[in-house]
């Protein structure tokens, strides 16, 4: 059976996983919602709407919501304080965003991992 398509415009799907490919380490995942994570930490996702949500350490994410004029990014009525919604233009600007999404990527590496709920066979 086929993997459903991502819920957000193509475009926003397209863009976003240009900016994912800047980390070749790193793997899309979601069908339906486009996510990046690492040990079980989530730090970039794109939302049904096409708004892209980025993980970023306090000082950046402070910097980088004064320099944006950006807010923090907010899903299902759920703001998610670690979270800045990245403004489109942004977004469209894969080399603006390449060191952005490296930040977030370096402090997903900072947390501790999550535990897996797999069972190990």
């Amino acid at each position: 059976m086929a993997k459903p398509a991502p819920a957000a415009p193509p475009e926003k799907v397209r863009l976003y996983e240009a900016l994912v490919a800047t980390l070749p380490q790193v793997e899309r995942k979601g069908a339906a919602l486009p996510y990046t994570s690492l040990n079980g930490n989530m730090f970039s996702i794109l939302s049904r709407k096409g708004v892209m949500g980025l993980r970023l350490s306090k000082a950046d994410r402070e910097s980088f919501l004064k320099d944006h004029r950006a807010s923090l990014y907010a899903d299902y009525g759920t703001v998610m304080p670690e979270y800045v919604a990245v403004p489109d233009d942004l977004l469209a600007d894969t080399a603006r965003m390449t060191p952005y999404m490296a930040a977030s990527f370096a402090y997903a590496q900072t947390l501790r991992p999550k535990p897996t709920t797999r069972k190990k066979s």
